[in-house]
């Protein structure tokens, strides 16, 4: 099968979440079908495994509405966008589109990369559904990442077409840390600094922990630093990196007591399977999707409780339950893998082209 996917998502500097997911699935799928990647900045390929690539407009300029007709010319068996946003007019191949998640129906500020007109008009798109459907109703199959998305997206009738799990997963080779030292009396946030990703409870909590010392890892603007500076309470320990590398981020994954989360709404919530694939528990919010992901490794805790954020930590001190919240998080994150995820897409993709009624190549055999 040739497979187009559309690698438009990739950031150029670090990956963020659909980034990742992007480069993860064509890496995983190019040793099972013939994958060509469509990017629009050669300093994507950076961020890209080594597979053929043609160059295209921006996903934001005016021209994505006629995409379709250059990708006809590519003759793919099927397409894959890890978006919903693509354009599709006239096209003629089967096409895959993914939503991740419905977070911005309820927290409708757009992410602050995106133009001014485009956040103008990704405010307005998220007052109803009914844009939503007419995105999605162009696919012939729609992917998303978790059950609890897809049970939202049914909820919601947002698409007539075949909803599929394909789903993210950490990132392959990530080696258990040393079972020797003792963890370090630290906690890690990895994430946005968005109002529903509810970093203020954390704070709240950081009042119960003396000793302890909270790391905000991810970017974050002067004004919002400012914002959760006033709330840290006195004598509480919290270090604002404003962003970290991959190789800082795994040192102090690898050394922390726990990866900690109260995020009101994630479509997967990726740093905690990655936090367990390296064997650091998770105290995240009792929220169905981080039930879903971290089954029953995680530790959980009322995302409006600091005290119960606080007692969730202090649990942790027991060398005993640390070690067992630890074990229990190897095995979950085991059972997700970008082989998986591929497979998932390739079933999804074939899925898509039977729905159109064409003939495929033949699929690659896995290792060839």
């Amino acid at each position: 099968m040739r497979v187009v996917i559309d690698a438009r998502f990739t950031r150029t500097d670090h990956h963020d979440g659909i980034s990742r997911y992007g480069a993860s699935l064509i890496e995983a799928l190019s040793h099972r079908a013939d994958v060509t990647m469509l990017i629009h900045d050669r300093r994507q390929l950076a961020l890209l495994p080594q597979v053929p690539h043609v160059m295209i407009n921006s996903p934001l300029s005016p021209a994505e509405v006629f995409i379709a007709r250059r990708i006809n010319g590519l003759r793919p068996d099927a397409v894959f966008c890890p978006m919903q946003t693509m354009g599709s007019f006239g096209r003629r191949y089967p096409l895959v589109l993914t939503l991740h998640d419905l977070i911005y129906y309820q927290n409708r500020t757009p992410p602050g990369f995106l133009p001014l007109p485009v956040r103008v008009l990704w405010r307005l798109y998220h007052l109803a559904y009914w844009p939503q459907r007419v995105l999605l109703n162009r696919a012939d199959v729609v992917a998303t990442i978790s059950e609890t998305t897809r049970a939202l997206m049914q909820q919601h009738r947002l698409t007539r077409r075949p909803i599929r799990i394909v789903g993210n997963a950490p990132q392959p080779g990530m080696v258990p840390r040393s079972a020797g030292p003792a963890p370090a009396r630290t906690l890690l946030y990895m994430g946005s600094f968005m109002p529903y990703k509810n970093v203020e409870t954390l704070l709240a909590g950081m009042a119960g922990l003396d000793g302890y010392t909270l790391h905000l890892l991810s970017r974050i603007t002067p004004e919002r630093r400012r914002e959760l500076e006033a709330l840290i309470p006195a004598g509480a320990e919290v270090v604002f990196h404003n962003g970290v590398s991959d190789d800082d981020y795994d040192h102090l994954l690898r050394s922390a007591t726990a990866l900690v989360t109260l995020s009101r709404a994630e479509g997967y919530g990726l740093p905690v399977i990655e936090a367990m694939a390296v064997g650091t528990p998770v105290i995240a919010a009792d929220t169905p999707i981080f039930r879903e992901v971290g089954g029953s490794a995680a530790l959980y805790v009322d995302p409006d409780s600091p005290a119960g954020f606080s007692r969730a930590v202090r649990t942790l001190d027991d060398p005993r339950r640390w070690e067992a919240a630890s074990e229990a998080g190897r095995a979950q994150a085991g059972s997700y893998t970008w082989e998986k995820s591929a497979d998932s897409l390739l079933a999804a993709l074939e899925e898509a082209v039977q729905a159109r009624g064409s003939a495929p190549r033949p699929t690659r055999c896995e290792g060839h």
